[in-house]
């Protein structure tokens, strides 16, 4: 069966505007949002906290497991947005589209500082953001043509970035809507 709306990764540091762009795309495009962050907590689909930076230890395979069981249709209708810091968990034949949103860090800094991270949790995503951590495992996990770097400094960026993601939607839909109809 082939998709009929593309799925799409936005994913990138904490503090670089992925829940805001995922929410707000999802609203433009009707697309369903899964906060892959909320869904840890809500399900209980990890190991605890790490003590030194009060992040989730995530249990990866229940979380596919899980995603799978309440959200089947990822892989055969589409039309998910997916925001979480990691990418290259999610199997290659479910995404159409990887977004990485990139933050200089002096502002990055400032954003992270703002929501109270200090000590090893914020010089462990500020380095992960100055060595493109983020953007190489997606450059890593998934076909280069579909892994595609944007900036997320100022209000403006958002509103580019959505319009961008939204063409290349649509442009996405035109390619595939005849292959929709050879499969039937």
């Amino acid at each position: 069966m082939v998709r009929r709306n593309p799925n799409i990764i936005i994913t990138g540091t904490p503090g670089v505007g992925k829940t805001t762009h995922a929410e707000q795309l999802a609203r433009n495009t009707g697309f369903k949002h899964l906060s892959v962050n909320q869904i840890v907590k809500d399900e209980g689909l990890h190991e605890g906290k790490d003590e030194e930076t009060g992040s989730w230890i995530v249990d990866e395979d229940k979380l596919l497991d899980h995603l799978e069981t309440i959200t089947p249709s990822i892989p055969n209708e589409g039309g998910y947005i997916i925001d979480w810091h990691a990418c290259d968990l999610f199997p290659e034949r479910w995404i159409d589209l990887v977004i990485v949103l990139r933050c200089d860090s002096s502002v990055l800094y400032d954003r992270l500082t703002g929501r109270g991270y200090q000590g090893k949790k914020l010089e462990e995503n500020m380095d992960a953001e100055i060595m493109q951590v983020l953007l190489e495992e997606a450059r890593e996990s998934y076909k280069e043509e579909i892994v595609v770097e944007l900036r997320s400094e100022e209000n403006g960026d958002l509103e580019g970035n959505l319009e961008r993601i939204e063409q290349w939607v649509e442009g996405w839909r035109k390619d595939n809507e005849g292959r929709e109809e050879e499969e039937e």
